[in-house]
């Protein structure tokens, strides 16, 4: 019998990129036509998706990681265990997040974050793409 995981070990196996909420988002792009890059390393944030002539810098938020502040969210929630470790990594995430988005509105690109919980509804998939199509291509 194996021995049970570890917290480290189970922390390690969340994955941060190519996640079922962004699988979604990248094949709603793909299939109305739109080109993107991933994953842009040399951006604040690394945000999931990108399109460098729109300027444009897309984040796809788990809500449970950080905290969707919609009241209808069921995905937001905290473990009843280690309570005060939770609620300083969420808190932490929370700061992490609004950083980088003020980095990148600082550097004039526009940020959309669409929320995990949002994707269950089409048309937050279709207005996201018509924002994207609408976004003008930029110089620079």
């Amino acid at each position: 019998m194996k021995a049970p995981l570890t917290r480290s070990e189970q922390m390690s196996r969340v994955k941060g990129r190519d996640t079922r909420p962004e699988w979604i988002v990248r094949r709603a792009l793909h299939g109305a036509g739109l080109r993107y890059r991933l994953q842009a390393r040399d951006l604040p944030g690394r945000p999931d998706i990108v399109f460098r002539s729109r300027r444009l810098a897309v984040f796809i938020h788990g809500c449970f990681w950080h905290r969707h502040d919609d009241p209808d969210c069921r995905l937001t929630r905290t473990p009843k265990t280690r309570v005060d470790f939770w609620e300083a990594k969420f808190a932490a995430n929370q700061v992490r997040d609004a950083r980088d988005l003020a980095a990148l509105r600082d550097a004039g690109w526009t940020v959309i974050t669409i929320w995990e919980c949002q994707l269950r509804d089409l048309r937050a998939l279709d207005a996201l793409v018509e924002t994207i199509r609408a976004a003008p291509a930029r110089e620079g």
